[in-house]
């Protein structure tokens, strides 16, 4: 699912912008393509609707906000890519986030790079391979892209020295984070997910579908991407991504990682938007079952993108699950 303030997708993200989540899909399980359609087209729509003062809880935040508020934007070279990266903070918690779909970290984390806790967290994002200023080289979507994704990020932080990091993963970005967290158990310290899902149902490919052409999306949701990427290798990357996560559905069961989820040990700790469009609830509680241990919290009015809309309260419940 896309990553940045996800065109929808992501979040196909948005499944991923990179595409999927519960209420999202409001009436996905009723089925249809023309009810796919319909509901990718309300995800777009939401968001881009202003947020109301109302709809976030207003929650103090301490002087640590302003600690350290540099963010540093460099390139280092990781399995044969100069992969790009942004990082910021001071703390000795060190968090790598990642994004969704066609997302880098300067489109889908700008909440989270600027406003947490910078004296106990030194923050990273990344811009995946193929995406953002991660280019060249051009992204493509092999059958085990998702597991080229997580070596690339686990990697990335080892040549950045951090011994034991957290993994905060939106979308697309979940699902590499849950890979990652399930390979490399002795790396990972915490581990947060959102708008994430282990298998690919039919259901989610006629939502995918729904966004394969990017003509049809919002001018305010396709510009910033057009803008970073080009109409061309923007609309090119789209529809390649829909083809690679549809091959998932191929299989009986849909599996992307779903045998993995039980060799998480790392705490672990779900976040789901009932009003997601793209990611229906059911995959949330789905890796909550098998991930021993592990925490779901469902917000009421969240949407896909549920960490920009709402990013103080995120930020805050991710903080504390950290600390």
């Amino acid at each position: 699912m896309p990553g940045s303030q996800p065109p929808l997708p992501p979040t196909a993200s948005r499944r991923r912008r990179h595409c999927g989540q519960g209420d999202g899909r409001e009436g996905g399980r009723r089925s249809g393509a023309k009810m796919a359609v319909l509901g990718a087209a309300r995800a777009l729509r939401a968001l881009l609707l202003p947020l109301s003062p109302r709809s976030v809880p207003l929650t103090p935040r301490g002087p640590a906000a302003s600690y350290g508020t540099s963010i540093t934007s460099a390139k280092i070279q990781v399995n044969g890519v100069n992969l790009h990266y942004q990082q910021t903070g001071e703390g000795s918690h060190a968090v790598l986030l990642l994004p969704g779909m066609l997302g880098s970290g300067q489109t889908d984390f700008g909440p989270q790079l600027k406003s947490m806790n910078k004296q106990l967290f030194t923050i990273v994002a990344w811009d995946p391979r193929g995406y953002g200023q991660s280019i060249p080289p051009s992204r493509d979507f092999p059958p085990d892209f998702f597991e080229r994704d997580a070596k690339d990020a686990v990697d990335l932080m080892q040549a950045l020295k951090f011994k034991k990091f957290s993994l905060l993963g939106w979308s697309d970005g979940g699902i590499t984070a849950l890979i990652a967290a399930a390979k490399y158990p002795a790396l990972i310290h915490k581990l947060v997910v959102w708008g994430a899902n282990a298998s690919v149902t039919q259901e989610d490919v006629r939502i995918y579908n729904g966004i394969r052409d990017v003509s049809k999306w919002s001018e305010k949701v396709k510009k910033p991407l057009e803008e970073m990427y080009g109409h061309e290798y923007f609309a090119k990357t789209c529809e390649a991504w829909v083809d690679g996560i549809s091959i998932f559905a191929e299989k009986s069961d849909g599996n992307i990682c779903q045998e993995l989820l039980p060799l998480i040990k790392c705490p672990t700790f779900i976040i789901h938007g009932e009003k997601d469009p793209l990611v229906p609830r059911y995959h949330a509680e789905y890796i909550q079952k098998h991930i021993k241990g592990s925490r779901l919290l469902l917000m009421p009015e969240g949407k896909h993108n549920l960490h920009l809309r709402f990013a103080e309260e995120f930020n805050k419940q991710v903080e504390n699950f950290l600390l």
